[in-house]
């Protein structure tokens, strides 16, 4: 595979780039292509009444440093933070949020970008959607040929009506291991079985999407955009 071929994942939380294509990321990796991580929010901050990102700053810097062991394993490249209130993206201007996309988006000219699907339950979730469409808008020099939606566990899921329906899987079979070893790097966000963000909650899913398709392990998404 050639090595121009450049992939953004663009998530709202720490965490999430992990638990929605980890796999894959670790697969088309190793299959030659070079990954990049953008992480957009803070992470933390909304387990207080108000933000305070002061009374939070240790564990800010202690997510940051985890963010960047979880994505060393997965092979990606480089990591890109910014500091978004975390599931207060809906009091930040649209804008502000789209603009950020652009300048990593800019600086990488990804073929491939993989993001959060809009039927997730998490506020976050939904607006980094909506601001990644309108970043990669199909324009005549626009580098963006593909846009995945990948679902995350604890949000996708817990939404209703369900929505989410995939129509593409990355069979991983071989990089499930890499994406727990990457989750066991998040250890302050992971939970006990039977939450859906366990290991073992992890695992199941990825059983239960490679039996959609006929194969051990599997990471589902809906493409949103494929130019071929």
């Amino acid at each position: 595979m050639p090595s121009d071929k450049f992939i953004l994942i663009i998530a709202a939380h720490p965490d999430d780039e992990i638990l929605g294509c980890g796999g894959s990321i670790a697969r088309l990796v190793k299959e030659g292509y070079e990954a990049y991580t953008l992480i957009l929010g803070e992470g933390v901050t909304s387990r207080d009444k108000s933000r305070d990102r002061k009374k939070r700053e240790d564990e800010i810097k202690r997510l940051k440093e985890q963010i960047h062991k979880a994505n060393e394993i997965l092979g990606v490249k480089e990591v890109f933070t910014f500091d978004f209130p975390d599931n207060r993206f809906d009091s930040v201007n649209l804008l502000d949020i789209i603009k950020a996309i652009e300048e990593i988006k800019n600086k990488i000219k990804p073929e491939i970008i993989f993001t959060h699907s809009k039927s997730d339950l998490n506020i976050d979730h939904q607006i980094t959607h909506k601001a990644v469409i309108t970043a990669t808008r199909p324009m005549q020099n626009e580098s963006v040929r593909e846009i995945y939606a990948f679902e995350v566990l604890s949000s996708t899921e817990w939404n209703y009506p369900l929505s989410f329906s995939p129509n593409v899987y990355f069979d991983i079979e071989n990089t499930l291991d890499l994406k727990l070893r990457a989750m066991t790097e998040y250890n302050f966000e992971l939970r006990d079985y039977p939450h859906p963000r366990s290991l073992e909650g992890i695992k199941i899913k990825a059983k239960q999407r490679g039996m959609e398709v006929g194969v051990v392990y599997a990471e589902a998404f809906e493409l949103v955009r494929g130019i071929k």
